[in-house]
């Protein structure tokens, strides 16, 4: 995914890609308290255990480490609370509709700023066995001996 200029990546969930199928994608906004914002500019989060959940029309984001502010005072926010998230009604449906399918799971993909909103790329997928996993390992591996091959006989013509 080429990076957008005005997209400040803070985390990204490179594991998850590794772990499960992505089918969709969707960017939704946060609600965030102050100190998490400073300390989410500060460049701060961690995404590893972090899932979202569809409860009574509204999604909510869990498991996702963002730490105290470490200048903040009694204001300072819990590390690892449920954060809503803001998507439109059209796109909760669409997870409703989807969670309802066996096996499926909603992952935060990437933590960033757009402009000067945070917002999180979540993602349903579905979990990989692990003879996928090293299938996904081993197509890499090829492409990249692939490319390797290539570069040198081009290296050698050229």
């Amino acid at each position: 995914m080429p990076a957008d200029p005005g997209r400040t990546v803070v985390a990204s969930n490179r594991k998850a890609r590794h772990d499960y199928h992505i089918e969709d994608t969707f960017e939704a906004g946060m609600v965030l308290w102050g100190t998490e914002v400073k300390s989410l500019r500060a460049g701060r989060a961690s995404l590893l255990d972090g899932y979202a959940t569809v409860e009574d029309g509204e999604v909510w984001l869990e498991g996702v480490h963002i730490p105290e502010y470490t200048q903040g005072t009694w204001t300072n926010h819990a590390a690892r609370r449920r954060r809503k998230l803001l998507l439109h009604r059209r796109e909760i449906e669409k997870l409703m509709g989807a969670m309802s399918g066996t096996g499926l799971t909603i992952v935060p993909l990437q933590l960033y700023f757009k402009g000067s909103h945070a917002k999180v790329e979540i993602a349903v997928a579905k979990g990989k066995k692990a003879y996928d996993k090293r299938q996904t390992l081993r197509e890499r591996q090829d492409q990249r001996e692939t490319d390797r091959a290539v570069g040198e006989v081009r290296k050698r013509q050229g």
